[in-house]
């Protein structure tokens, strides 16, 4: 009988990331012998959480602001385009062996980066937790209710409980793991929502025009806040680096991109523009009543438990991007940890906002605000990764102490900053929400002009004030 070899592990590599197990790294460097997986891992990735309810009730709330359904259509197309940015941050993740809250400090330097982390990271996907989580909870409320069970305050305490439970799961399991499940969700919810898509065309009106056509600056307010709207949640993933670090540095950048952008993009323009199509023939003031009142009684539960699982899918990654953000913010606890810390605030949120207060109004109206942050926080990255080349020190990134290569000025890449606060400054201003409208985009008649200004003057500054240096 032949003798079991057993792994000597100060000779052999211990692979740190299977699906299965508690991922073990955080946000330190992730060794070359640790590395694994191909970029098209990364479809399934991205695609899985764009699968979304969420992308047919912002798709509706395009024809609700007096869009017709062709111009909708074309803002969807173009509010989507932003993915590409995302793809591009992608590349930084095999290149550095790093999470994007790490790689950040090549712009923002050690200390200054913890609070740009503070908020474009860790605050905004708190925010998302609680937004996401509410819609998969009442559409687990209304499933309870489909089998005949009468909710109160207690049960639905447990719903949300659970949801959020089954969510933090996977993101405490770790990378490997979402790797592993990402792929089935996406079919699963595409075979869902495909078949919901095929009641809904039925009684789409194609030739579809709102009471009162926008004209002028009107439709072009209409048309720049509905870019910034769909162009929110491509801008609210600058973590895209979280997820491609295990690739082997060796990894084509175009695949890594490309993977990263084709997966959430294809998804998303679709069930976006199926909500615009279902808002030229359904009521979609109420999205979930609209939709499951066209649908057969089989069908309606399986629809509202595949909400659920996009909540869940969209959650897990908000939250293992959350947690790695905490531990760049300075608090020195395992990433598994950071993620129940995290969890367990987004629930508390949750449950505030479903049964005390409508604080989710609130969360909505301040993201609707974030854009001004996110848009600038995302063009500086991205300008790093072009001056670079994408060439990253990741150990030199990992390293905290004033012998970094980032420590820069007291810890602070002043650089950074200042472009990011530049840039945050004119979107302000160029803001025009429901909740503000800045000068700027006041004297352009209401055209919310925030996503350019931004996005340019950010990245315009970054690279004239990094210019000269050594790369």
């Amino acid at each position: 009988m032949a003798a079991t070899t057993v792994p000597d592990p100060h000779t052999e590599p211990v692979t740190a990331d299977l699906a299965g197990r508690v991922e073990v790294h955080g946000i330190e460097y992730i060794p070359e012998s640790e590395r694994h997986g191909r970029a098209r891992d990364l479809f399934g990735v991205w695609a899985a959480p764009n699968v979304s309810y969420l992308n047919l009730v912002v798709g509706a709330a395009l024809v609700l602001m007096g869009l017709g359904l062709w111009q909708s259509l074309a803002v969807i197309v173009a509010g989507n385009l932003f993915w590409a940015l995302v793809g591009l941050l992608a590349v930084s993740g095999p290149a550095a062996g790093t999470p994007s809250e790490v790689i950040t400090r090549a712009m923002f330097g050690i200390r200054g980066n913890r609070g740009v982390s503070l908020v474009t990271g860790w605050f905004v996907s708190v925010c998302y937790l609680a937004l996401n989580w509410a819609a998969g909870s009442l559409a687990a409320f209304a499933v309870a209710e489909e089998a005949g069970v009468r909710l109160n305050v207690p049960l639905k305490i447990v719903i949300i409980v659970a949801v959020a439970a089954a969510t933090l799961a996977i993101s405490v399991y770790g990378h490997a793991t979402i790797v592993r499940l990402y792929l089935p969700f996406t079919v699963l919810l595409t075979v869902v929502f495909v078949v919901l898509g095929g009641y809904v065309l039925a009684r789409a009106d194609w030739s579809y025009q709102p009471e009162v056509a926008l004209h002028g600056s009107a439709l072009w307010a209409a048309v720049t806040a509905g870019l910034a709207l769909i162009a929110s949640a491509p801008l609210s993933y600058n973590n895209s680096a979280d997820f491609s670090r295990y690739l082997a540095p060796s990894t084509s950048p175009r695949a890594v991109a490309g993977w990263t952008a084709f997966g959430a993009f294809v998804p998303s323009v679709l069930f976006t523009a199926l909500g615009a199509v279902a808002a030229t023939a359904l009521d979609m003031t109420d999205p979930q009543s609209a939709l499951a009142a066209v649908l057969p009684g089989w069908f309606r539960p399986v629809f509202l438990l595949a909400i659920v699982l996009g909540a869940i899918t969209n959650n897990a990654m908000t939250a293992y991007s959350s947690g790695l953000a905490l531990q760049a913010v300075g608090l020195r606890v395992r990433r598994s940890r950071s993620v129940a810390l995290d969890g367990s605030l987004g629930v508390a949120l949750t449950l505030y906002a479903l049964l005390v207060s409508n604080f989710l109004d609130t969360v909505n109206n301040m993201l609707e605000l974030m854009v001004a942050l996110l848009g600038p926080s995302m063009a500086v990255y991205a300008t790093d990764i072009l001056r670079r080349r994408n060439r990253y020190d990741g150990p030199g990134l990992c390293d905290e102490t004033p012998n970094s290569p980032f420590w820069y000025r007291s810890g602070i890449n002043w650089a950074g900053v200042t472009a990011l606060c530049a840039g945050t400054a004119v979107s302000t201003l160029s803001l025009a929400t429901t909740l503000f409208t800045g000068p700027l985009a006041d004297a352009f008649g209401g055209v919310d002009l925030s996503l350019p200004t931004g996005i340019l003057v950010a990245s315009g500054v970054y690279a004239g004030l990094m210019r000269g240096r050594s790369r």
